[in-house]
Order: C-alpha cells, then structure tokens, then sequence
C-alpha cells in the first residue's frame, strides 16, 4: 500500500495543510510519502450517496455495479447505497450479498445495499428484512424505492421490525391512486401540455401519513427524493415534534423546474417530478435549515431505448452521482461545511456506514476527495462513467471538478479519471 502526501491542501476551505496517508487513515508527517501537489483544491470527507440504482443484477445493459461504482468514485463518493428494485428484487439475502460482493470486488466504493420492503416491491407481504440484516451484507436500510408501501398497516408492521436492530424504512412517498398515468407535475405548464399530472399532494399525504406511524412506533423513518415546498412544511412540524424522520433532496430538485417538460425531452421525466420554482427554492432552504438532512443523487440509468422515445412511453429517471457536487456547488456556491455535513458526515450516519464521514483529522480513516473549485466542466454524456447517458445536464457549464478520490488511504480517481 503506497502512503501519500497530499501537499497544500484546503480542508473545507481553511488555510492550505498537507494531509499524510498510510496504511489507510490519515497519519501525522513522515517519511515515505509519494507527493501529490493539491495546491488551490479542496479536500472533503469522501460523499455518501443514500440513493443508488446500481441496476445488477438484471439491467446489466443500463448499468452494473463496476460501472456504477466508477462513476460514484470519479463524483468524489466513496460510500453508496443501492437500491434494491433489480431483477430478481433484492429482497432476500442471497441477492443483497450478492450485490454486496460485487462492490467489493469492484473496489472503487463501499456498496451498502438496501433491501426491499416488501416481497418483489408488490406492497403485500414483508421481505426477509432479519435475514438481510443479520447477512454478510449487514442491511440496516430497507426501501421499496420505485414503489409505495401503500398500505398502512404493512408499513406500520415495517417500521415495528426494523425497530428491534434500529434499521430504517426509506419511503418513496406517492400515492398510487392519485398518480395514476401521471406524467409530468401537476400544474399550469402540465395543464398547457395536456398532459396527466402527478399532485404534489400525491407525496404530502405518505409523508404526512408516515411521520404520524412513525411517531406512533418510535421507529426510524426516511423520505426518499423530497420534492414540494409541502412537503417541507410537514417534516418541519414532524421534526418539532421529535419524530425520528429524516429527509434527503436530489440535486435536480434543488435545481430544474417542470419548465422543461416543454421541450417533451424523456431525459427531464424522472419520478417525482420536478417542480415549480417555488418548491425549488422551498427545498434549498429546506437543506440549509436542516429540515431535509442529505442530498442523494436518485442516480438511475436507463438504456438508450428506454429514454430516446416518445415521452409518454420513457422511463423516469436521471444519472447524478457525477455531477451531483457540481450541481449543489452552482445552486449554494462554495459552502464547503454544508456539503460535508449534507453530502457525507450525515448521509454516512443514517445509513450506519462507520469510517465514512468523520472530519479529515489524524485518526480517521483516509476515506476523502479533492475537488478544483475554480474549474468549470460542460457535461457531454459520451464521457461519463456511467453506462447511462440520461442526464439531464448535458451542454450545461457547471463549477467545480473531482480531481481525486481515496478509499481508505488508496485512490480510486486521479487527475479526474477512475484508476481502474
């Protein structure tokens, strides 16, 4: 294992320091370091990423956990959690140590999966959530991320099992019946398409419902892809009121409206929807409060057929682990103890990821990224690592560049590009 130097560096945009890693944490000085000049970058606690679609096994043609993996490490994560809708469903614990060892054998991230809540996402019949947490995959994330657990009485039996191991439900917070054939946000600019609107009141209603069980249970609860401004208001009142609930936002929530729908292009279709300007700037205040915990990217890669078609028939979805920093970076600017604590420190605690998040000091394991802050990127699809091209990013100048990535002491991305 070779020990790096990284030289004048700006940890969280302090005065510039060096960093010393051996042996996979951070050192004080010595000898032996190979030296890498990080003059004018930024060095951040590697990001965690809560909301992964790593696709294998099953859709190995839009994405796999080696090529998921990649373009997490050259977004600067180091820790990313998948989730769970593959094929076959990881709702036993043969398919979730399955993907679990995949990660490992890919080394470029830690891949923490999530595990379904119900049996095949059907919201009739709870999964073997002891026996995926008690596997060599340790689950202590349970999602039905694509799919509501609709039904109250299934999730309030949910929220009471993973109590006993102080696992977390994540919800994808719609209501089926009010989203029947919807397909854009339901608003004026859906109303001048004509076509079938997804309510916000559609998500306010689960999340509404769900704090209330929560609360009723005392168990952990989190809300997946936040998206209306209320929304916000009702986790700000659950959250007043002790309720153990906690939100994350994707960075083209905090960033596109349902303006674009206009162009009828399938790469702004993604589940829920965008939003009006209001709810954007709801949600950026929302993250500066606290009231929404994290940013997760929701990264989804579709296959070119299932996005290069008429925009009724495409899949929903977005890539995001590559520009999600550069995004959060336009919309906040250069907040670096923002980012740390809602892209890393926080992400890394709710999902239980221990050495992922802590500050960059002597002791801690060298899980971290360099970013350029001065640097600007246009986004081309063609030169993601990612096997999705759906972004909905591509021509756009965005700041900042992940110039390296460590995991555990080893980097995983240098000079931008994965090692491996």
């Amino acid at each position: 294992m070779t020990a790096y130097r990284i030289k004048s560096v700006s940890l969280l945009g302090a005065a510039p320091t060096d960093l010393f890693l051996r042996d996979g944490v951070l050192v004080e000085s010595g000898s032996g370091f190979e030296t890498i000049d990080a003059d004018g970058l930024v060095a951040l606690p590697g990001l965690v990423d809560l909301h992964t679609h790593l696709r294998e096994p099953g859709r190995e043609d839009a994405e796999t956990v080696e090529t998921g993996s990649r373009a997490a490490a050259v977004g600067g994560y180091t820790a990313v959690c998948a989730m769970a809708n593959t094929s076959p469903v990881a709702d036993t614990a043969g398919v979730v140590e399955q993907v679990w060892r995949l990660g490992r054998e890919a080394g470029l991230v830690d891949v923490q999966p999530i595990g379904a809540v119900t049996v095949g996402l059907a919201g009739r019949q709870l999964a073997e959530l002891g026996a995926m947490a008690t596997s060599a995959a340790n689950v202590r994330i349970f999602s039905d991320d694509g799919s509501c657990v609709a039904d109250p009485r299934l999730m309030r039996r949910a929220l009471e099992y993973v109590k006993a191991f102080d696992g977390v439900i994540a919800q994808h917070a719609e209501e089926p019946r009010l989203t029947e054939g919807a397909q854009m946000h339901e608003g004026e600019v859906s109303t001048r398409l004509g076509l079938t609107g997804w309510p916000a009141v559609a998500e306010e209603a689960i999340i509404a419902r769900d704090v209330l069980l929560a609360e009723h249970v005392g168990s952990r609860l989190h809300i997946c892809h936040v998206s209306t401004a209320g929304s916000v208001e009702v986790l700000r009142q659950a959250k007043a009121r002790g309720v153990r609930v906690t939100a994350e936002v994707t960075p083209h929530h905090l960033l596109l409206t349902d303006d674009l729908a206009t162009s009828y292009d399938p790469v702004f279709k993604v589940n829920p929807p965008l939003r009006t300007q209001t709810d954007v700037l709801a949600l950026r205040g929302a993250l500066i409060e606290g009231v929404i915990d994290i940013v997760a990217t929701d990264h989804a890669p579709h296959a070119v057929e299932d996005k290069e078609c008429e925009w009724a028939y495409a899949r929903p979805g977005m890539v995001g682990l590559e520009t999600a920093l550069p995004v959060v970076l336009s919309v906040f600017g250069e907040r670096w103890e923002l980012i740390a604590e809602r892209m890393s420190r926080t992400p890394a605690r709710i999902a239980g990821l221990a050495g992922h998040g802590p500050d960059l000091v002597v002791g801690a394991p060298a899980n971290l990224t360099l970013v350029d802050p001065s640097a600007r990127r246009v986004v081309e699809p063609s030169e993601l690592a990612s096997r999705g091209r759906n972004t909905p990013y591509a021509g756009m100048t965005l700041p900042g560049r992940i110039v390296a990535t460590f995991l555990r002491g080893e980097p995983t991305v240098l000079d931008g590009k994965a090692v491996k």
